[in-house]
């Protein structure tokens, strides 16, 4: 035993000392497939548009550092996301990552036909489980807004592409407050019923708790929705997005949303503070022994470089823990 890092030196963004130590926990998965959003859900939420350039770079380091599905862009109109407005410069960027799935968010049959004229294989839509954000984010009813949906999803599949549906709110709304179980379990078989692939249950605006994930994930199943269809996305405003993750965990879920040095949060939710930072979520997992394939000094330093394109230190803990000069 030297008294140096087995991993690097202090600051390289390599864990100390072989640590986190590996300990599993009974009742948990194997492997977790992490859904990266920070390119999409993280950038959306930038002041100012990020340069195509360095938004392709970013991509072009998740997927070196091991990551297998990093949400892209949104082909929302500009005047809604203007963030995202250079998705069709983007994606061409991009078509070197054939390895990589690169889901891209559609709010409509126009945003639908421009992701598919790009050669989009993975789409996702977006939804709301209350009816004051879908008010204020699609400008419709819950029921309008799946009617909205349905002739994309449809086209989508007769295209043979995969369909996420994104659904918000699922936890609480600063608006209406608590939201009802049997309320997000509807509107969440709604969406599935439409044909979509996959579920992921948004807690935007970071109200949920361990006890709450698992009670709906029950009520899901309950309903009908196998767990190997639901992915969780949780924001950590109240700091509880690890303990709901290993909540959903131990339900038996393993697709988990996070971002990249947790940027992100709702444009169209001033409560809603950061993503779960995929430094944290990995670093948990590591020590967790469950397998997600991912570099965490590789993520670290990418995420260390895009809070230096942002001009701003990374929120992550993890990332700012690994990436200390001593």
């Amino acid at each position: 035993m030297t008294g140096l890092p087995e991993n690097g030196p202090p600051g390289n963004g390599a864990p100390r000392n072989g640590l986190p130590m590996t300990v599993p926990a009974a009742g948990l998965p194997a492997r977790v497939r992490i859904h990266e959003v920070g390119a999409r859900d993280g950038l959306q939420n930038e002041k100012t548009a990020v340069p195509t350039e360095v938004k392709a770079e970013f991509i072009h380091r998740l997927a070196a550092a091991g990551l297998t599905t990093i949400e892209a862009t949104s082909f929302v109109h500009p005047r809604w996301v203007p963030q995202l407005a250079d998705a069709e410069e983007l994606v061409p960027r991009l078509t070197d990552l054939g390895h990589v799935a690169l889901p891209v968010l559609v709010p409509n049959e126009r945003g639908l036909e421009r992701a598919l004229a790009l050669g989009a294989s993975r789409i996702a839509v977006f939804g709301s489980a209350t009816e004051t954000f879908a008010a204020r984010n699609l400008n419709r009813t819950v029921a309008e807004s799946l009617a909205m949906f349905e002739p994309v999803v449809a086209r989508a599949k007769e295209d043979k592409v995969h369909v996420r549906g994104y659904l918000s709110m699922c936890f609480g709304d600063p608006w209406e407050g608590p939201v009802p179980v049997d309320q997000v379990v509807r509107v969440a078989k709604a969406l599935l019923d439409l044909g979509c692939d996959e579920l992921s249950l948004g807690d935007t605006i970071g109200v949920a708790t361990p006890g709450h994930v698992q009670t709906l994930l029950s009520g899901l199943n309950e309903a009908g929705v196998t767990t190997d269809r639901i992915g969780v996305h949780f924001h950590d405003t109240y700091g509880q997005a690890l303990a709901n993750t290993l909540a959903a965990l131990q339900h038996g879920v393993t697709t988990v949303d996070a971002s990249a040095g947790g940027l992100g949060g709702c444009p169209y939710a001033k409560s809603a503070t950061g993503n779960l930072a995929t430094e944290d979520l990995v670093w948990m997992l590591d020590g967790l022994g469950i397998e997600t394939g991912v570099d965490l000094a590789a993520l670290t330093a990418t995420s260390v470089w895009m809070a230096e394109q942002l001009g701003r230190p990374s929120p992550s803990r993890t990332v700012r823990a690994l990436s200390h000069k001593e």
